[in-house]
C-alpha cells in the first residue's frame, strides 16, 4: 500500500539547511493500522505530509498503491489525495459556517457522488451524530467535531486515512471513544490507517509502531541493516 525508501527531507533557512527526516525506509500492508511516535518538533508530522502527498521530499521515493507520489506535480498529487486518501487532522479543521451534514457532504460533491446527502447522512450516523446533522461546529463538542472529522475522512472511501494527533485536543475520555471509533472504521473498512502520535497508549492500539527521533524513524524490535552489520561484528570480534 504505502513504500518509502531513503526518504530525506531538507529546509533552508538562509544561510543554513536544517535536515528534519533522514534515510527513512517504510513499508506499509493494506489494511494495516500503523503508528508513528515521537515528541514535538521530531519530524513526525512532516513525515506524513510526505506519506500523504502534501509535500515532496529533497530526496527519496514515496509510493502510495504502486503510484510514486513524490514523483507527480502538485495537481496530480492533489487529484490522488482527493480519490484514495483520508484525513484526519487534530485541529478538527471544519468549515465553521456549514452544519455537520454540509461538512460531509462537501467532498462527496466535489467528487460528484450520485446520492451526497445520503452517505453524509448514513456516515454520520455511524459515528453517532445522527441527531446532530443540522449543528455547526461551535454547536458541538470537541468530541462531536471530530466525529464529524471522521466521517467525512470516510467519505469518499479512501484506501488510506491520515491521522494526525488525532486526539490532541481531546480531554482522556473523549479521546478513547475516537480511537475506539478509528480502529473499528480501520477493521470495518479494510482502509489502512497512519497516524503520528505523541501518545504510547493510543499507538499500542495499532498493529505495529513506530519511533522517530531527530528525523529518524526505528521500529521497536527491528534493526537497521546499519546496525545489524555493527552486531555481526561485533560478534565476530568475540
Amino acid at each position: 500500500m504505502l513504500r518509502v525508501k531513503d526518504l530525506t527531507h531538507r529546509v533552508n533557512l538562509g544561510d543554513d539547511t536544517l535536515t528534519i527526516l533522514q534515510g527513512v525506509n517504510l513499508e506499509i500492508k493494506r489494511s494495516e493500522s500503523v503508528a508513528i511516535v515521537g515528541r514535538s518538533g521530531s519530524g513526525k508530522t512532516t513525515l506524513l505530509g510526505l506519506l500523504a502527498g502534501l509535500d515532496v521530499p529533497s530526496e527519496g521515493l514515496v509510493e502510495l498503491d504502486g503510484d510514486p507520489i513524490s514523483r507527480l506535480s502538485e495537481d496530480q498529487r492533489a487529484q490522488l489525495r482527493a480519490q484514495r486518501v483520508g484525513f484526519v487532522f487534530q485541529s478538527f479543521q471544519l468549515l465553521p459556517t456549514m452544519s455537520a451534514l454540509e461538512n460531509v457532504m462537501l467532498p462527496l460533491e466535489l467528487g460528484g457522488h450520485d446520492a451526497p446527502e445520503k452517505k453524509a447522512r448514513e456516515l454520520l450516523e455511524r459515528v453517532g451524530l445522527g441527531e446532530r446533522l443540522t449543528h455547526t461546529p461551535r454547536q458541538l463538542s470537541g468530541g462531536e467535531q471530530q466525529r464529524v472529522a471522521i466521517a467525512r475522512a470516510f467519505a469518499a472511501d479512501p484506501i488510506i486515512l491520515f491521522a494526525d494527533e488525532p486526539t490532541g485536543n481531546l480531554d482522556n475520555h473523549t479521546g478513547e471513544a475516537i480511537s475506539d471509533l478509528l480502529m473499528a472504521l480501520n477493521r470495518e473498512q479494510g482502509t489502512t490507517l497512519v497516524m503520528v502520535t505523541h501518545d504510547e497508549q493510543l499507538a499500542s492500539r495499532c498493529a505495529r509502531q513506530f519511533n522517530i527521533e531527530a528525523g529518524n524513524l526505528t521500529e521497536p524490535g527491528h534493526h537497521s541493516a546499519a546496525q545489524q552489520i555493527r552486531g555481526a561484528r561485533e560478534e565476530s570480534v568475540q
